[in-house]
């Protein structure tokens, strides 16, 4: 992918996290990338071990805990570039 002028890579990476993994997510489909990068990375989580894996421990309460694992399915469900 070719970067515009004056583009930063992590506005299109956050720009086609949104369009390949919240494409029906109503409140963040058509989110600003400001937005997403405030609303997904900031998440409430603790990063454990257990049985030799790591294991994302996602907070229950966090409002949008079910876009971003929807999103993280999906993104990790692509094929592998060739």
């Amino acid at each position: 992918m070719r970067l515009g002028a004056g583009r930063q890579p992590r506005r299109c990476l956050t720009t086609w996290c949104r369009l390949l993994g919240l494409y029906n997510c109503d409140d963040l489909k058509n989110a600003e990338p400001g937005t997403l990068r405030y609303r997904l990375p900031s998440l409430p989580a603790r990063l454990v071990r257990h049985a030799r894996a790591r294991v994302l421990k996602i907070s229950r309460t966090w409002p949008w805990k079910e876009a971003f694992l929807a999103c993280w399915q999906r993104l990790c469900a692509l094929p592998a570039p060739a």
